[in-house]
């Protein structure tokens, strides 16, 4: 029996929930996955799954089994990519949660591209606002808003976005508008009852700093929910600009006390502790940090690209696996560039008369960019 053979349909099995579907995957018949998996069970003396009517469930064996499958498959994989060169394509299942508003604004109108570039790849997509248990929801590649909880978690900051105090215009032509944040206590705040929410916030202005904590008939677990609240005029709402991007933009919704700073918001990419990262969740990682920086969130400095972002097209570099490479951001008018750096100085390389720009700089966006 071979080994490897043997790890990749255990896997497909589990992924699948069948033996059905593990053997479209691997365009076998079902009874030679089937087969296949009693010869590993045997092999190993243990039982890896528990059949039912409806799904093939792993037991706590094959738990741990799947994981340690599925690294080794991997590294396998990695191990060829770097041997044939960066012409190679990623392949496989890349399975990736983030929270659904930022994914569904950010990430979903973005895909395409990635798809595009890796044909033989296939994505889950997990959608949650709490945390969840990376390794035992078999996550490659978490997207985390806010503070890291846990210190020993191997993470890479991706984005960066400014936190505001948010609401329709309706609402306050209706309440007035606030000239202090003390001014909020007098407004019905729409509070996110999530990590990196609540109802205490600190507001500084040079240094000075104000804290209020503010109060409201509404309290909401879900990023949807505080949005669609705000655009039903039921109050304002303390959130990223990544939680209101269209409605910045189209004026649906405005800012106030925008002469006060908030603590600003971070992306990070999060990986499961205790294993190397996977090649399709580095690539993965480095495609939304560029997504992040050509929006203007970069994690390091600031770049705005004032124009309508068309497509986002990569060139790879000599490690696929490490996601570097150029990336041309494609543009529907003629763009306005301006960029900045916080401690030092980027490139950039600006061609208004093709409508294309091209950033070259491995300050903003490491990893991503050579």
């Amino acid at each position: 029996m071979d080994r490897l053979a043997a790890m990749e349909a255990f896997v497909r099995v589990v992924d699948a929930g069948s033996f059905s579907g593990a053997a479209k995957q691997l365009r076998l018949g079902q009874p030679a996955v089937s087969k296949t998996i009693a010869q590993l069970e045997d092999r190993l003396g243990v039982r890896l799954l528990l059949r039912s009517t409806h799904r093939l469930m792993p037991t706590e064996a094959g738990r741990n089994f799947y994981e340690r499958a599925k690294r080794a498959i991997e590294q396998v994989d990695e191990a060829e990519l770097a041997a044939r060169g960066a012409a190679i394509t990623l392949s496989g299942r890349l399975r990736f949660c983030a929270p659904l508003t930022f994914t569904r604004l950010h990430v979903m109108p973005a895909l395409p591209i990635f798809l595009t570039e890796h044909p033989a790849l296939d994505i889950d997509v997990v959608l949650e606002d709490r945390d969840l248990d990376l390794i035992a929801a078999g996550i490659d590649v978490a997207l985390l808003i806010g503070r890291l909880v846990d210190s020993a978690a191997t993470a890479r900051k991706i984005g960066q976005c400014q936190r505001r105090v948010i609401g329709t215009p309706g609402y306050f032509e209706a309440k007035g508008l606030p000239q202090t944040p003390t001014d909020l206590l007098a407004h019905q705040a729409i509070v996110y009852e999530q990590r990196d929410g609540g109802a205490a916030w600190a507001f500084r202005q040079g240094t000075s700093e104000t804290t209020v904590t503010v109060s409201g008939r509404l309290r909401v677990s879900a990023t949807e929910g505080v949005r669609e609240g705000v655009l039903a005029g039921l109050g304002f709402a303390i959130a990223s600009e990544w939680a209101f991007a269209p409605e910045l933009k189209s004026g649906a919704v405005t800012s106030v006390l925008d002469d006060w700073s908030l603590p600003s918001v971070d992306l990070w990419a999060v990986f499961p502790t205790g294993r190397q990262a996977s090649a399709k969740a580095r690539a993965f990682a480095s495609f939304v940090e560029c997504q992040m920086a050509a929006s203007g969130f970069s994690a390091f400095g600031s770049v705005r690209i004032e124009g309508g972002i068309k497509q986002v097209t990569r060139k790879p570099g000599p490690n696929i696996g490490s996601g570097s490479g150029a990336y041309s951001v494609g543009l529907s008018y003629r763009p306005a560039f301006r960029a900045s750096a916080t401690s030092r100085s980027a490139s950039a390389k600006v061609s208004l008369g093709l409508k294309r720009v091209k950033l070259r700089t491995s300050i903003w966006f490491p990893g991503c960019l050579r």
